[in-house]
Formats: structure tokens, C-alpha cells, sequence
């Protein structure tokens, strides 16, 4: 333990002077972002919110910045990039924000869904599989999210640290990259959509435009499936206290939880693998079973999640932590 914390803290002896590559992709986001709130200020009810809230991070992001160049060392370097992480929180519902003022597009991906399979899986998955096992493995997988990408990147901090920077630049490029996608294509998911157009209507095939109806919404299903279950009360009140009407099409839950899966395979930690495959097959599952997407979202989010991996991969190859 001495050895490692004498490790962390010791003084790099080139520190990076600029930002990290992961500071600059945030920067990158923030700017297209701040420019996109400034242009439809007029339209977003919380845009002076907006834009003070990018100010901050830039400041909170000096200032990290600041205190590594004082004390440069692995610690403040891993500071400077678990609180840009920590800030996609805060960036989440801020994808909500800005495309609450475009037309929601549900109905159109709930009649690819009724045409491809006959049916709507969101809504008939738990009816199929209603046991209190199933609706807690589902559940539980849904819940080790964010516990499984700490795990993943504490693993390459601690173990693997000359690609910890590689690792946690491409999880939060994915996730920025997703957060673009939510905010151009407004889809909602099941868990609403349902909700305002009514389970029977849905049931009968009939899927109506809803235009701007979430701009003044934010009403959702109750998660199906054992309601006295421990993992089940975790999920609902993470979307009682986080949830937004966003963020459905592709399914990030997936696609950077299949990137944690590939960064696993590439450092050959095949422990760690055998722990966390069953969790990311219960979270797929879950993402359908809870109706928070739509199976089209699910697997859009294995394929684009596989897709980022590989080409972010390919792009920071010449990437190396000092």
C-alpha cells in the first residue's frame, strides 16, 4: 500500500503542460454546444443556466489544471480526469435541454420497431418474463453501470497506466459523442412515450406524433418487473432523481458498456472479464426489460458502441501517459 501511494504521489518528471486529450474533447463539446444555446437562446427556457454552467466547468477545469501543474503526480492527473467523468452528470440532462425544441421522433422508431418484429418488445418482454429473479438480475445488471466503468478504470490506473489516459479518453469521447446524437435525434423511449400515448394504444399498434408534448412533460412508466426488489427500487429512484425524456436512440447504457467489455478484452484481463460479462448481458436486457429503449435502440448501441471503440481506438494509438 506504501509503495502504491509513494507511486501516485510521486513528481512526474516531464509533466504535460496543455490540457489532456480528454479536457480538450470536452472543451470541444462545450464550445459546439455553448455556441448551439447562445444561437436558440430565445428558445431554451434555461439557457442563462446553460451557459453559466459551462463557465464553471472551464473554471473548475483551470483550476484542476493549475493544481497539477503545482503538483504534478498521477493522483492530480487522475483528479483532472474523474472530474471531467463526474461533470456527465451534469452534461446528461443538459442533452434534454436542447432538443426539447425539435419534433419528437418516437413514433417513428416505435413503428420500426412494430414493423420489424411484429410487435413491441419494450412492452411484452417483462409480461414474458415476469419472475422476481429475472426482474432483479436485469435490474442489478442496469444498477453496476457506473460501478462497472470505476472498476474498469480504476483497473487501468492502477494496473495498466500507461493507457489510463487512452482508456478514459475514449469511454468519455463515446459518451460526448452519444450526448451529439441525443441532441439531434429527440427520442425519448418507451418509458415515456408509452406514457403519453396510453399502454393500450401502444398494445394496438397505433403511434401517434407527439411533437413538442416532452417540452412540457416528463412523466414515465413505473418500471416493470418486481417492484419489493432491492435492485428494482435502486433503478427507479436513480430515474426519479436523473431522468430526462432524452437520450434513448442509440443506447449509450449499452454502447459504453460494450466499450468497457472491449477495453477488457484488450488488456487480456480475462478475470475481470469473466466478473463483469454477466452483469453487461443483464444490463442489455435490462435496458428493453425496464423500457428505457426500444430493442432498435439496444441494438444500435452494441454495434455503434463496437464502432467508437474500434475507431477511437485506432486514433489514439500514438497516445501514451507519462
Amino acid at each position: 500500500m506504501m509503495k502504491f501511494l509513494k507511486t501516485i504521489f510521486s513528481i512526474e518528471k516531464k509533466p504535460k503542460k496543455g490540457l489532456l486529450p480528454l479536457e480538450w474533447i470536452v472543451m470541444i463539446y462545450l464550445i459546439i454546444t455553448l455556441l448551439a444555446t447562445l444561437l436558440l437562446s430565445s428558445k431554451l427556457p434555461h439557457a442563462d443556466q446553460m451557459i453559466w454552467g459551462r463557465v464553471r466547468i472551464v473554471v473548475i477545469t483551470a483550476a484542476l489544471w493549475l493544481v497539477y501543474r503545482l503538483l504534478p503526480c498521477r493522483f492530480t492527473r487522475f483528479v483532472r480526469i474523474t472530474t471531467q467523468m463526474g461533470f456527465l452528470a451534469w452534461w446528461y440532462p443538459d442533452t434534454y435541454e436542447l432538443n426539447r425544441i425539435l419534433p419528437n421522433l418516437d413514433h417513428i422508431f416505435a413503428q420500426w420497431e412494430q414493423q420489424l418484429f411484429g410487435y413491441q418488445p419494450a412492452l411484452v418482454f417483462a409480461e414474458h418474463w415476469p419472475s422476481p429473479i429475472v426482474s432483479e438480475l436485469f435490474d442489478m445488471g442496469y444498477a453496476a453501470y457506473f460501478p462497472m466503468i470505476a472498476v474498469v478504470g480504476c483497473y487501468y490506473f492502477g494496473w495498466r497506466y500507461n493507457e489510463f489516459e487512452r482508456c478514459t479518453f475514449i469511454l468519455m469521447a463515446s459518451f460526448l459523442i452519444y450526448y451529439v446524437i441525443f441532441i439531434i435525434v429527440p427520442v425519448v423511449g418507451p418509458t415515456f412515450y408509452y406514457k403519453a400515448v396510453g399502454v393500450k394504444k401502444i398494445a394496438a399498434g397505433i403511434f401517434p406524433s407527439m411533437h413538442d408534448y416532452f417540452n412540457y412533460h416528463q412523466e414515465c412508466l413505473p418500471s416493470p418487473g418486481y417492484t419489493d426488489g432491492v435492485f428494482y427500487q435502486l433503478v427507479e429512484d436513480a430515474k426519479s432523481t436523473g431522468e430526462r425524456p432524452t437520450a434513448a436512440f442509440p443506447s449509450s447504457h449499452i454502447g459504453i458498456s460494450t466499450i468497457m467489455m472491449w477495453l477488457i478484452v484488450h488488456a487480456r484481463q480475462w478475470k475481470l472479464l469473466l466478473v463483469l460479462l454477466p452483469l453487461y448481458l443483464f444490463l442489455c436486457c435490462a435496458t428493453v426489460y425496464i423500457q428505457a429503449h426500444y430493442l432498435i435502440d439496444a441494438i444500435a448501441g452494441f454495434i455503434t458502441g463496437t464502432l467508437f471503440y474500434f475507431v477511437l481506438l485506432y486514433a489514439t494509438r500514438s497516445m501514451k501517459s507519462r
